[in-house]
């Protein structure tokens, strides 16, 4: 007979616990599948309970039904049971057997139906927007809230930080484990350090999408600013970039873009974290020369203790998909060149960068004392404006607060300038890192700091 898998040796504690636990993770997780397949819920926490506990727990109950099989077993060899243990036999020419063996091949093909429907959607929820943003919600809302105004807002995190590939896959994922750890530790930085350091590389990742030979010419921005006068003047300044082209199709690499131009290979040494220290660089051109360029000054132990790396595209774009205003100024500035705030409002500018900058305990009191300043500052002090133009002091307000909400981050340490842009060089080093007529050869040759070379200025 084949009592073995006639749930002989089930009949005990662990085997009992192994099928209720099994049977009700088997059971809440496909309710949530099916919730979620038909799209009604989309919290992150929901995710990882149904996606990663649960399969955890159906796992470990689908193992413990054998196990306690095999302790049963094992207890009735000893003399403590019924019988002797005797191992069961296999004849499908008996009824019993048949229906046993049919139970068991059905249910194993629905186990492997649940554990495949988890193993993947638990790595697609892996690879989500809302696990690596929303989870960890305090530390991850800077770079949440930066991610979903930025102009990647359509990439996946993964499509950057990971990229193809099973290797980076499973390198972020046990780099994630140490993340959980500090979370729940309360030992992670505050604010979140960068740049990081172990990013692929932005061939690997960033020159999927962005070819740096596929950009050529120049292109031209506009910077709108404004005075902090009662009229707000505004002042426009009109850039022409010299974009260039990396040249691996033309051959001749020319403009921004030539620093990342294959016939080049410029490698660097920075001495600080955040890479804004760079005393040290090094180009190796097509032909093979070499030019050293080096900081007067600068000790060669220092330069062994720093981080050298080859240069790539977020050596500059260091901020592609997390930007931040560099200060309170800037981001007035731009939600008044889009009218978000009325330049009509007489004083706007000075007072919306006054409530900015101001310092508050909480984004909540930092929301109520913004709108309050404004508010009082308009119905005291120009009742007029405040009475003719209501729906522009709103909106003053309204953006205001959203500027705050959108850049300063009090529980992560997070303000205006926290983390430096290297696009330019207005409000860090940026291209004067290395563009500063300091970074000599032996023979004198110097990185020149000319405005014309990245720019000209109309």
């Amino acid at each position: 007979m084949f009592e073995f898998l006639r749930l002989k040796y089930a009949r005990n504690l662990i085997s009992y616990a192994g099928a209720v636990v099994t049977s009700v993770s088997s059971i809440l997780f496909l309710f949530v599948f099916f919730l979620e397949l038909f799209g009604f819920h989309t919290n992150p926490y929901t995710g990882i309970v149904a996606f990663l506990i649960l399969p955890g727990f159906f796992i470990v109950g689908l193992t413990g039904i054998p196990l306690g099989m095999l302790y049963e077993r094992r207890r009735r060899l000893s003399g403590r049971g019924t019988d002797k243990g005797v191992w069961p036999s296999l004849d499908l020419n008996d009824p019993n057997s048949r229906r046993a063996t049919f139970f068991v091949a059905v249910m194993t093909f629905v186990n492997i139906v649940i554990v495949s429907l988890a193993g993947y959607r638990g790595l697609e929820y892996m690879d989500s927007v809302p696990f690596c943003g929303q989870l960890c919600h305090t530390v991850m809302d800077p770079e949440f809230a930066a991610y979903q105004d930025g102009p990647h807002s359509r990439v996946k995190c993964v499509g950057c930080h990971i990229g193809p590939g099973a290797p980076w896959f499973v390198r972020s994922k046990l780099s994630g484990v140490r993340q959980v750890f500090a979370v729940m530790a309360g030992s992670y930085s505050r604010p979140i350090p960068s740049p990081v350091h172990n990013l692929r590389p932005a061939r690997d990742t960033c020159e999927q999408c962005h070819w740096p030979d596929k950009f050529h010419g120049d292109a031209t921005d506009t910077i709108r600013e404004f005075a902090q006068d009662a009229t707000s003047t505004q002042s426009v300044t009109t850039l022409r970039l010299h974009v260039g082209s990396g040249g691996e199709r033309s051959g001749v690499a020319t403009g921004i873009h030539w620093h990342v131009s294959p016939a080049n290979r410029i490698e660097y040494v920075a001495t600080d974290e955040t890479r804004q220290v760079i005393p040290y660089v090094r180009l190796t051109d097509a032909s093979g020369n070499v030019r050293e360029y080096t900081v007067e000054g600068v000790s060669q132990d220092e330069l062994a203790r720093g981080e050298r790396r080859p240069m790539d595209c977020v050596d500059c774009h260091n901020r592609p998909t997390h930007p931040f205003s560099a200060s309170a100024e800037k981001a007035v500035d731009a939600a008044m060149a889009y009218d978000q705030i009325s330049p009509k409002l007489p004083w706007i500018k000075r007072e919306a960068v006054a409530a900015l900058k101001a310092s508050y305990p909480s984004r909540e009191a930092a929301f109520e004392a913004i709108a309050k300043r404004l508010e009082e500052f308009y119905r005291t002090q120009h009742a007029d404006v405040h009475a003719a133009e209501r729906d522009a002091v709103d909106r003053a307000v309204r953006t205001t607060q959203a500027l705050y909400g959108r850049n300063v981050f009090p529980t992560m340490n997070v303000t205006w300038g926290t983390h430096p842009n290297n696009i330019g060089h207005t409000d860090s080093p940026g291209c004067f890192r290395c563009h500063d007529d300091d970074h000599k050869t032996k023979d004198g040759q110097v990185i020149r700091q000319d405005c014309d070379l990245c720019h000209t200025i109309e």
